[in-house]
């Protein structure tokens, strides 16, 4: 199944900036948590445009940066090797890792599991896997401009979440069962870190919002949004008077005794 998003488009550059922006630095926290050395071998799947296999790049020994697509992995640090594969078709380098990252990935991914087991055998003895996906958390408004669009936002993020992911096999729940899946494949010292914010039209947050609303298009149009409800929609995502809570992303790590 293809990943509904083209992180290799123009969009998909702001998708990827935004999501940094947005998520690179509770994902630090979660890693340092771990502890990271000099002479740790890295493996980042789901690379995406680099802003994590760099940083890492610039505390550890090696980085193997992998995603289906590495058009936005142009400008690595030194240490970084940068592979174009398919997790799918199993692991494109041999182990053992010391760490291993994915962020918004295994979500995405109907194998989900199977991978998450075969990821775990690429760890070395008293190595770390870190995986960070969001939830199904209600994103709660805080302050809308009309009365009308509660019922709008509501109703996007109904076919967004509730028909269109849920078709290209995307889970919501995943990021609540990671524990649980470290803790069945061996991983010792499981631990989970909770972090969200709140975002305002025209800020990372809402502006991400409007950016997977434009990549989805066709599908929401499929799903039943109209023209109208997809242009006010797209001018709540801009107006400052919106407010709302954004995802709920949720950091597992364990380590292999």
């Amino acid at each position: 199944m293809d990943y509904l998003f083209d992180t290799g488009s123009e969009l998909g550059t702001h998708h990827l900036d935004h999501l940094g922006k947005l998520l690179n630095r509770p994902t630090a926290w979660a890693l340092e948590r771990v502890g990271l050395r000099p002479d740790l071998r890295c493996l980042e799947l789901g690379a995406g445009n680099g802003s994590i296999a760099n940083w890492l790049a610039a505390r550890t020994r090696e980085v193997v940066a992998v995603d289906i697509d590495t058009s936005q992995l142009n400008d690595v640090a030194p240490g970084v090797q940068v592979i174009r594969h398919d997790l799918r078709d199993g692991l494109p380098v041999e182990g053992p890792f010391d760490l291993i990252h994915a962020r918004l990935l295994l979500m995405h991914l109907p194998e989900r599991e199977q991978l998450l087991e075969r990821i775990v055998e690429a760890l070395a003895p008293g190595g770390w896997l870190v995986l960070g996906d969001i939830t199904d958390r209600p994103l709660e408004t805080l302050a809308v401009p009309e009365p009308g669009d509660q019922g709008l936002w509501d109703k996007m993020l109904h076919l967004s979440h509730n028909v269109v992911s849920p078709a290209r096999g995307i889970s919501w729940t995943f990021a609540r069962e990671t524990a649980g899946l470290m803790t069945a494949a061996g991983l010792v010292d499981v631990d989970v870190m909770e972090y969200s914010q709140t975002t305002a039209g025209g800020t990372d947050g809402c502006l991400l919002h409007l950016n997977l609303n434009q990549q989805a298009e066709p599908l929401l149009r499929a799903a039943g949004a109209t023209d109208d409800e997809l242009t006010r929609y797209r001018e709540l995502m801009t107006n400052p008077a919106f407010r709302a809570w954004f995802y709920e992303f949720l950091v597992t790590s364990g380590r292999r005794p």
